[in-house]
């Protein structure tokens, strides 16, 4: 599912989430090809109705994510108030439309993205938001979309 439809689905959820982890340094974790996970740090942007990130050619997450598009990203925990950690996961589908990556290059607006650099788009199948007050109570909220 697209991120707009996340947002259209739950919009609390989604401002978390986009609070938490547009322009941000995330984990990514993805799947090497012996099925053992690798951890990756990325930089997400959400826009256009899209959570994407574009990677250099040669990073090894750019083969693990087009053999197996399953991820999850995993926000660090902070947040202003309460502690905020957030975590997503579906799949991802790389991204070769020029329409769809120049646009997405327009809501990054980065000197890191560079032309030779890979997209890949973030379905999303699962939003799972914890937060803990001051007293360190934890409180969990999830969302599960009906495909990715």
């Amino acid at each position: 599912m697209s991120w707009s439809k996340f947002e259209e689905f739950s919009p609390e959820l989604a401002r978390l989430a986009y609070e938490r982890l547009n322009r941000k340094i995330a984990y990514l974790a993805t799947l090497k090809k012996d099925g053992s996970p690798r951890l990756h740090p990325v930089t997400p942007f959400i826009g256009n109705g899209m959570l994407f990130i574009f990677t250099e050619p040669s990073s090894p997450k750019i083969q693990d994510l087009r053999r197996d598009g399953r991820y999850a990203l995993h926000c660090t925990v902070g947040g202003e108030g309460s502690l905020i950690e957030i975590q997503v996961s579906g799949e991802a589908v790389e991204v070769t439309d020029p329409h769809l990556r120049e646009q997405a290059e327009l809501i990054a607006a980065s000197p890191v993205v560079i032309e030779s650099y890979v997209m890949f788009e973030f379905k999303v199948k699962r939003v799972l938001v914890v937060t803990y007050d001051e007293e360190k109570k934890r409180t969990v909220r999830q969302w599960r979309g009906e495909k990715a």
